[in-house]
């Protein structure tokens, strides 16, 4: 399953780097790229998130999730 999120507040690679290391972290969670112009993450996982967990873990790298 691929899902979209759109993540404020990221502006470098340490950004991208954080986000990305709390993402894959959650359980199910296979696949975490991020296109950091956009300010979008694309997460590939073994069955649907829980929006809050995401938020969450996004939340804990710094930064805030904006959509679903």
């Amino acid at each position: 399953m691929i899902t979209n999120y759109q993540v404020k507040g990221m502006t470098c690679g340490h950004c991208v780097s954080a986000v990305s290391a709390e993402v894959a972290a959650l359980d199910g969670v296979t696949e975490v790229q991020v296109d950091l112009a956009a300010g979008r993450v694309t997460v590939t996982s073994a069955g649907p998130l829980d929006t809050g967990v995401v938020r969450a873990a996004v939340d804990e790298a710094g930064y805030d999730l904006v959509e679903a």
